[in-house]
């Protein structure tokens, strides 16, 4: 139900066992980086701390990147923006700084940007909501239409600009009730105010904040004792003047229940843990009192109640049209029993709806991700506990037991107790489908937990895959990382997840398959590196990805020859006279096309060529391999039955054909072993051949024997090039399939041998002196490289980064991909040993 996936720690100095202190926050971002905390204390003077601040991509943990923030006191909140690229921290001197990737890269930090309340704690902290709202809908889970699946909730952004285009910035609560904003104008300047919650200031221990479909801002409020009322306040902020304008409201107050219990009125003393359920959700909270010895928790709900109305007026004749007076009430929705004391909690992401229909279907369904927040004890454990009704789901004992039972088991050996301090999690927070879980210990250690979506339900293994592609699909409609999904798929599951994903997405209409196109290709690569059976097909989607972006490329550079342009451009008249002409002379399909469209000047042409050279060569292997395809599948096989990519090549070949008459420099080279053999107008014919055996997806033909020996003649034509598929990936997921976690060090790359390196595809060997590839330009950077790289968190993808090229046209082509790589993934800075 909840296993440990992987253990990752600081590495013991030489002096003492000095391990960084007791970390406070944590914050896990949709593109699946982590960011937490520590205090390190100077070993020479202990009075001197650093605050740090670690960032780290859940693929590759070990490469930790610690900031010494400059905070001057301990950093209390820690939060990544919707996009996952800025994080903000806050201090207890009331200091903010918003940290972004330096050159876009996951292993490199900056801060450019801050406020400040001096001398002021900051205890809650937020970005302001861009009005971008998905609802998950788990009862729609078999409908076919990605539409009815995930849904846009109607949600006002926290402030506008002109257009309605939503601002950024952020809002913080201090512990002197003061409420501050701070807002991004569009030319880079700090916009500031702030403002006191309400008229009467008061010490305010803890605070969350919230947002409403109306696009203001609620915040709630506690001076930490359970005796004392938790306050509610609604924020709106405007722009007046050029200058920030922020108006607050008393809202509704509640009591909590235990308080009022005459047996528990001093038990639980101090609150400790103050959340809304989610941050789009104003009107449900959970509340947490604790003493030295437990804790309990509450969760409540805000509800509209009609207003009794005195017996003097129940007799008068109602107006038309009237309706009863209502009132806003908190009602507590539910409570735990007395619990171990509570060191943090974490609240799930998934945005599924909980009305009471909602979870009747989930509970019919067995679908529970979502439906559970994490509770971490004293004594190192976490409890799973149902989002309203608090009972419980799962229980994790620790990872020093590494095992996990299901409600109501008991332990069949009673762990015994070290003497000292108990480890356990001072920070918690879960992934953004809540199937896994980051958690910091007391050490600095970080834990990530897989937390199964069945929570511990027997389940068949369509169901489980059925939840698993429900998830899938809903990170590819969002642009979320999917890589806590991958943590639960085991290598008998791939190839039906494939499948299942691919039908699911051919039934989406036209305009949505074009949107997901490139990222539907990219999970399935993700999925296909798990197994040893699909690893060369993921060679094959990567190659599909790298392809895709090769063809618009070309196509984008071809303008019409006259200005009144009709309705087709030239890249898609080209496609359609190529799909409705079936000649194999690459000549005759030439004189079809009206060839003043492709005429350009020479330097882009010449300065493309490295991607024009990989289109060629990959033709030719492919051809060259179709004879080859017996037991163990190659890179490259998924072509062979690929109509539309089969098309994609033969449109490219056309399109470098007249491009050569015009520039003979920007050809492909082959090596031929006869000086009068026309390369490309063989290898189109062939290819074209090919083609016409699979263009119909729904009956693909065999190749035939003619066509095959011709294919087996190839190697004595010209002389084959060996492609350099993408290295076998170093990151984590694939090394997480057994049931033991893995132990890892900061600062040490894991080296246990992957995945892909065991499989029989030769194709993945690495010879020590073998030339190193950039990937995404085409070129060599030779046997032991000098420059600087980086690399894709996701694929592995390596490419240099200093641009070699001086033309606009390659400068575009890299502009392309400056931010993420051609899968979607994260660029990290390797060494140049490693590229």
């Amino acid at each position: 139900m909840m296993e440990v996936a992987y253990v990752c720690e600081w590495e013991k100095r030489p002096k003492s066992n000095h391990y960084p202190s007791i970390p406070l926050v944590c914050a896990w971002s949709c593109r699946n980086l982590v960011a937490f905390t520590t205090d390190l204390k100077n070993e020479e003077d202990e009075k001197e701390v650093s605050h740090m601040v670690h960032i780290i991509d859940t693929e590759h943990p070990w490469d930790v990147y610690s900031i010494n923030s400059g905070h001057g006191e301990v950093i209390s909140c820690l939060e990544w923006d919707q996009s996952g690229s800025r994080l903000l921290s806050a201090d207890g001197d009331g200091q903010i700084k918003c940290w972004a990737m330096a050159d876009h890269l996951v292993n490199s930090w900056e801060s450019s940007l801050g406020s400040a309340e001096d001398g002021d704690p900051i205890i809650a902290l937020s970005w302001l909501h861009n009005g971008v709202k998905l609802a998950l809908h788990v009862e729609m889970s078999g409908s076919t239409n990605f539409g009815e699946k995930f849904s846009r909730v109607k949600f006002s952004p926290s402030l506008t600009l002109f257009g309605g285009k939503p601002m950024e910035g952020w809002l913080a609560v201090t512990v002197s009730g003061l409420v501050t904003v701070s807002l991004l104008k569009p030319n880079g300047q700090l916009l500031t105010a702030s403002e006191s919650l309400c008229r009467l200031r008061g010490r305010v221990a803890l605070a969350d904040i919230a947002f409403t479909g109306g696009g203001n801002i609620v915040v709630a409020a506690t001076d930490g004792s359970s005796s004392s009322p938790v306050q509610f306040y609604k924020v709106c902020v405007s722009v007046v003047n050029e200058k920030c304008r922020i108006d607050t409201e008393l809202l509704p107050s509640l009591f909590m229940r235990c308080t009022t219990d005459p047996v528990r009125r001093d038990k639980y003393p101090a609150v400790t843990h103050l959340k809304f359920l989610t941050r789009e959700n104003s009107e449900q909270v959970l509340l947490c009192a604790s003493s030295q010895m437990g804790s309990i928790v509450e969760c409540w709900s805000l509800r509209k109640e009609g207003l009794p109305v005195n017996n003097i007026f129940q007799h008068r004749s109602p107006v038309v049209g009237e309706k009863q007076p209502t009132i806003l009430k908190w009602r507590i929705l539910s409570a735990t029993n007395d619990l171990d004391r509570v060191s943090a909690v974490a609240l799930p992401k998934l945005p599924i709806s909980i009305s009471n229909t909602d979870l009747k279907v989930a509970s019919d369904t067995k679908f529970c991700p979502g439906l559970g927040l994490a509770l971490a004890f004293h004594d190192g454990s976490i409890q799973i506990l149902h989002r309203l009704s608090l009972h419980t789901m799962g229980v994790f004992y620790g990872s020093s037991s590494g095992s996990s039972q299901r409600p109501g088991d008991e332990p069949a050996i009673k762990r015994q107790r070290p003497g000292g301090p108990t480890v356990h999690f001072k920070a918690l927070q879960f992934s953004w489908t809540s199937l896994a879980l980051a958690g910091v210990d007391n050490h600095g250690k970080l834990h990530m937990i897989r937390v199964s979506p069945s929570m511990g339900q027997m389940l068949d293994m369509n169901t489980l895959l059925r939840h698993l592609l429900f998830l899938l699909e809903y990170c590819m409609v969002t642009g979320y990382d999917w890589w806590d999904v991958l943590l639960h798929v085991q290598p008998g599951m791939v190839h039906n997840l494939v499948e299942k994903l691919h039908e699911e997405y051919m039934r989406q209409n036209q305009a949505l398959q074009q949107v997901l196109s490139t990222r539907i290709v990219a999970v399935k690569a993700s999925l296909c590196k798990l197994s040893s059976a699909t690893a060369a097909r993921a060679c094959d989607f990567h190659a599909k990805l790298l392809l895709i972006a090769i063809s618009s490329t070309l196509k984008s550079l071809l303008r019409p020859h006259v200005l009144n342009t009709p309705d087709k451009s030239p890249g898609d008249r080209l496609a359609e006279i190529c799909s409705k002409n079936t000649d194999t002379d690459i000549d005759k399909v030439m004189i079809n096309l009206k060839t003043e469209e492709f005429v350009l000047d020479g330097p882009p042409l010449q300065s493309l060529q490295q991607l024009i050279q990989w289109v060629g060569d990959f033709v030719l292997y492919l051809m060259a391999n179709l004879p080859n395809q017996g037991s163990v599948v190659r890179p490259g096989f998924g072509f062979l039955r690929d109509g539309w990519s089969l098309g994609m090549l033969r449109e490219m070949m056309v399109m470098i054909r007249i491009w050569g008459l015009l520039k003979p420099g920007c050809l492909p080279i082959y090596t031929a072993t006869s000086d009068n053999q026309d390369s490309m107008s063989l290898l189109f014919r062939l290819l074209t051949k090919l083609w016409l055996c699979s263009r119909d997806e729904g009956h693909p033909q065999e190749p035939d024997e003619p066509l095959i020996d011709e294919c087996c003649l190839l190697p004595s034509q010209l002389l084959v090039p060996s492609m350099d598929w993408l290295p076998v990936n170093d990151g984590i997921i694939c090394k997480l399939q057994g049931k033991h976690p893995l132990r890892l060090q900061f600062g040490k790359p894991y080296s246990l041998p992957g995945l892909n390196s065991t499989a029989q595809v030769e194709v993945f060997s690495r010879s020590p002196g073998v030339q190193r590839m950039d990937h995404l330009r085409c070129l060599y950077m030779g046997v032991c490289p000098t420059e600087d790289s980086k690399a894709c968190t996701r694929c592995g993808c390596v490419t240099m980064l200093r641009s070699p090229n001086k033309t606009n046209a390659m400068k575009q082509w890299e502009q392309r991909w400056i931010k993420n790589c051609l899968c979607g993934g994260l660029w990290r800075r390797i060494p140049s040993t490693l590229s």
